[in-house]
């Protein structure tokens, strides 16, 4: 296993050599000049320099005076480094937007993945195994609801109701009025207060199809050859499903959990632009419309950091509950 991960890990750095490369000459061959745009922009500023030199600083500074390989070259040394510019949208730090937005969106990903898990598969399983009963047309009914409504729909009758009519919630925003007059636990409850409805639309919208595929791969196993094998040798029900099926039912699932590592910091843009949470969706939408190149490349490169880590992650779990890829 130690050396399947490190195996794993080289022909991980190789990948992501060649996507860095893609997203910086993706963003070299942009057809329109954001630099031209940003060093204009700064040159209006009372007492600044004028637009040529900010053109040339600007080039200089992102490598962009140079050709494509070897600016490359010298922009990947600066990210080794750990420098990846300042954003040109938000004026600070590249580093600093990405500490300040990926909390709420990281705590939004995670218990909406939670949740997903403990309501999505044990009702799945529930509809398999009572298949064709109320409690199966229940359950997929539900999950067909979650599949096809609308994330801007359903957040916005969440809204209807539980902001507007009952008034239990505010209607945007992460911290209250009075958020700042708090003692540290009380910024906390407040802020999580503030979540409570961005959760319930990402975790009703994903549980659906999760739900769905737990149920089809159960239904899949359940007419296995073994599982008829170990009802014959009169294995109770409950041992059949929990202890031969289930754990079958899994392997498929790991990589729906290995997968979902990039959701967890990419944000939620949709919910978080209707819910008014500045999360790094929402900020990472702003940044690459706004033409903020060192920050869309940062992000971009992040993304697929996250993306390798959640497939050597899948493969290493496909180890831990298949028995037979140990032994492989």
């Amino acid at each position: 296993m130690g050396k399947y991960i490190v195996k794993r890990l080289l022909l991980s750095v190789v990948i992501l050599f060649f996507v860095c490369f893609v997203i910086y000459v993706l963003m070299r061959c942009l057809p329109t000049s954001y630099v031209e745009a940003m060093a204009m922009q700064l040159s209006q500023q009372p007492g600044s320099k004028s637009y040529g030199e900010w053109l040339d600083q600007l080039n200089a500074q992102y490598h962009l005076d140079v050709g494509i390989i070897p600016g490359y070259f010298m922009q990947l040394g600066e990210m080794i480094r750990g420098n990846f510019g300042d954003s040109w949208k938000f004026t600070q730090p590249v580093v600093n937007v990405f500490k300040n937005c990926i909390g709420a969106s990281f705590v939004m990903g995670a218990v909406s993945l939670v949740l997903q898990l403990i309501i999505a598969i044990p009702l799945g399983v529930v509809a398999a195994t009572k298949q064709y009963s109320r409690a199966d047309y229940a359950i997929s009914t539900f999950a067909l609801m979650g599949i096809s409504l609308p994330t801007f729909f359903f957040a916005s009758l969440v809204k209807l109701v539980f902001a507007v009519r009952l008034g239990w919630f505010d209607l945007v925003g992460l911290i209250g009025r009075n958020y700042y007059q708090l003692d540290r636990m009380g910024q906390i409850l407040d802020m999580a207060h503030h979540l409570v409805l961005p959760v319930l639309v990402l975790t009703v919208i994903s549980v659906g199809s999760l739900m769905r595929y737990t149920r089809t791969n159960m239904l899949e196993v359940l007419s296995a050859d073994y599982i008829r094998t170990a009802r014959a040798k009169g294995l109770s029900e409950r041992k059949v499903i929990y202890h031969h099926a289930f754990r079958n039912t899994l392997i498929p699932l790991v990589t729906i959990v290995g997968g979902s590592l990039p959701g967890l910091f990419s944000g939620a843009l949709i919910t978080e632009t209707l819910f008014a949470i500045p999360g790094i969706g929402y900020i990472s939408y702003q940044a690459m419309t706004g033409g903020d190149i060192p920050f869309s490349m940062f992000y971009l490169t992040f993304m697929a950091i996250l993306t390798l880590a959640g497939n050597l992650i899948a493969d290493i779990l496909y180890a831990v509950v298949d028995p037979r890829v140990r032994i492989a």
